[in-house]
């Protein structure tokens, strides 16, 4: 199911009236809400499953925290999660995670601690931005600004895959 948001606009006349009782201005909501898909997206390839490829920037990798967009998060993570689970997160939560880096395909390591976690990040921005905590995960492997990654949410581990496809070259 995909996840979407229902923003509440149009307030009911009980919510008009309270708002006039109490010389405040009605505010519209949001809510998470799960909603069919019509065009479902297309099962994943086996051979490539790396839906999200980025390059981290220098900031990613000092602060060991992974900006992923409004649309990365949505459409490759949240809509393999459960209501509750992305509601969590939407509601200001650290979501303890685990990540296996495949980087090493016959020697995969996990990581689970305190510094691997998802989370929805500052508001107050321009965009909305969610994080993945990946501090050991970037100390252990060396992952530096530029390099290329691969990450996807694998469903049948409930778990982040990463892997570290091309170092960049430095100049």
């Amino acid at each position: 199911m995909r996840k979407t948001f229902f923003f509440n606009i149009i307030p009911s006349k009980a919510e008009e009236d309270a708002a006039k009782a109490t010389n405040t201005q009605f505010q519209a909501t949001r809510v998470l809400v799960e909603i069919r898909d019509l065009y479902p997206p297309p099962p994943p390839d086996p051979a490539n499953p790396w839906v999200i490829r980025k390059r981290p920037t220098a900031s990613d990798v000092v602060t060991g925290r992974l900006m992923l967009s409004y649309i990365e998060t949505f459409e490759h993570i949240f809509r393999h999660w459960t209501l509750d689970m992305a509601n969590y997160v939407l509601f200001g939560n650290k979501a303890p995670v685990f990540v296996w880096d495949l980087t090493e395909e016959n020697n995969p390591l996990s990581y689970r601690n305190e510094s691997v976690f998802f989370e929805r990040g500052a508001s107050g921005a321009s965009e909305e931005f969610y994080v993945l905590g990946w501090m050991d995960l970037v100390r252990n492997r060396a992952v530096n600004g530029g390099d290329e990654i691969g990450l996807y949410w694998d469903r049948g581990s409930a778990s982040f895959h990463f892997k570290l496809f091309h170092r960049q070259i430095p100049m």
